[in-house]
């Protein structure tokens, strides 16, 4: 077995172990679980000699210096936070597969040609709180102030408290100093478990990600009707808020079923179905029902083509039943593309390995959606994993991994530069590894609430 591969389960067992939370692993972001990950990464990352740096919101950079450290680095890694009672693979296997990238180098006594840093972001999983890649994006200096406000799901306090109590400057966040600039960052590559069944049906170990999805969601959409008898209540009088709704999953169904027939790809998720308890029954027509709604799509035509058939839909259910179909707060996120370059870059050199793979569209949001909003040259590479992720099952094999690693190390080995009009962004004379801190345009964080008072993962 080799160094790479000793590092792939020493790490994965060490966070198994140091996270367990029956069912599955907790590692709450700022908290506890998520201090005991970093802890672990770093011990390997000082343990290969590798520089160790945070910056004002806690992400942690392990980096083995490169032969010309002027050149813009290699940025490699994920999140190591978990949803509650989560799988162990999820944000984890990225940065586990970095280090091991970075033990693979070091163990055949190779200098990569520029620096390799591998990144371990905070709180990417909204579960905690109500945010999209709060982390990542304090990281680039794009956290609007307002989003250090919002509270974490468990404890109520703020997401400012909480870099305060684990020691890192909530103050700097807010004054939108970058750490990641981004003429100083060649490239970014995350390594992440597939979170759905894809490759596990192509029978293929590696998917190279050409798009996030962007999507929108109403978290606290309601059908009202009205209630009544169940037994004294004919059909013809009934206004049947459950019944209503039923229709209206049905009929987004079958348009959505239309749309896949003519090759448009999204996904339509119905969740968080309930009426209330205090006044429903087994004997009373609902007159009331609340759910969420979330539709995803990579492009964005296909988004506002969803938005207007809900629309239509909706007021025709609404009519027929004789409802009222409120869909209250809408969060959107957008479809970001990873970098063609890039992509085909990663493609080749899997080709080159002998490795198969499959060109795919990611659905769910990545840190990676960050970075290349700021600019970034940014792409994933998905590894297998039976039974989904943000569940205890998750099942990703560390063989799987140790391909993705390969195909890391040989990325790493190739220098890239950015383009020149990118490169002005950045200096080499350099106050962190990446550039002196400069100012970067802001972009609005949708802040959003989680539907009833559960906790959901976010994009």
């Amino acid at each position: 077995m080799t160094e790479a591969e000793r590092l792939v389960r020493r790490m994965l067992a060490a966070l198994l172990q140091a996270s367990a939370d029956a069912p599955g692993v907790t590692r709450d972001a700022y908290g506890p679980g998520e201090a005991a990950a970093h802890a672990i990464a770093a011990s390997e990352a000082r343990a290969m000699g590798a520089e160790i740096a945070t910056d004002a919101s806690g992400n942690l950079y392990m980096t083995l210096p490169g032969a010309d450290r002027a050149r813009p680095v290699f940025l490699t890694g994920s999140h190591l936070d978990s949803v509650p009672h989560g799988g162990n693979f999820d944000g984890a296997a990225g940065v586990v597969a970095g280090l091991a990238a970075m033990a693979d180098l070091r163990a055949r006594g190779v200098v990569p040609p520029q620096d390799l840093t591998v990144v371990a972001f905070r709180a990417e999983e909204a579960a905690w709180f109500p945010l999209s890649y709060p982390g990542s994006l304090a990281a680039l200096g794009r956290l609007p102030p307002k989003a250090l406000q919002a509270s974490r799901a468990d404890t109520g306090r703020s997401l400012a408290d909480h870099m305060a109590a684990a020691g890192f400057d909530p103050g700097a966040v807010a004054r939108g100093v970058p750490y990641l600039v981004p003429g100083r960052v060649a490239a970014f590559v995350e390594v992440h478990i597939e979170q759905g069944p894809v490759l596990i049906g192509r029978g293929l170990a590696l998917g190279i990600v050409t798009a996030i999805n962007g999507g929108f969601r109403h978290t606290a959409a309601r059908v009202r009707g009205e209630w009544a008898h169940s037994g004294a209540t004919p059909y013809g009088y009934r206004r049947d808020a459950a019944l209503a709704l039923a229709d209206l999953m049905m009929r987004l169904q079958g348009w959505w079923a239309m749309r896949e027939a003519a090759g448009e790809r999204l996904t339509v998720t119905f969740g968080c179905v309930a009426t209330d308890p205090a006044l429903h029954g087994g004997s009373r027509v609902a007159g009331e029902v609340t759910f969420a709604l979330d539709i995803r799509a990579g492009a964005q035509a296909t988004l506002d083509l969803a938005a207007r058939a809900l629309r239509d839909i909706a007021e025709g259910v609404a009519a027929d039943h004789g409802v009222t179909i409120d869909l209250g707060p809408r969060f959107d996120w957008d479809a970001v593309a990873c970098d063609p370059a890039l992509v085909n870059r990663m493609a080749d050199a899997a080709t080159a390995l002998s490795l198969p793979h499959l060109r795919m569209p990611s659905g769910a949001g990545h840190d990676t959606a960050a970075l290349a909003g700021a600019g970034i040259p940014a792409a994933m590479i998905f590894v297998r994993n039976a039974n989904g992720s943000h569940n205890p099952e998750e099942a990703m094999e560390a063989a799987d991994l140790d391909l993705a690693v390969a195909l890391l190390v040989r990325l790493a080995e190739t220098p890239r530069d950015v383009p020149p009009d990118q490169a002005r962004l950045g200096t080499a004379a350099a106050q962190t590894p990446f550039g002196v801190p400069v100012s970067l345009p802001k972009t609005p964080i949708n802040l959003w609430t989680s539907c009833l008072t559960q906790r959901e993962p976010g994009p």
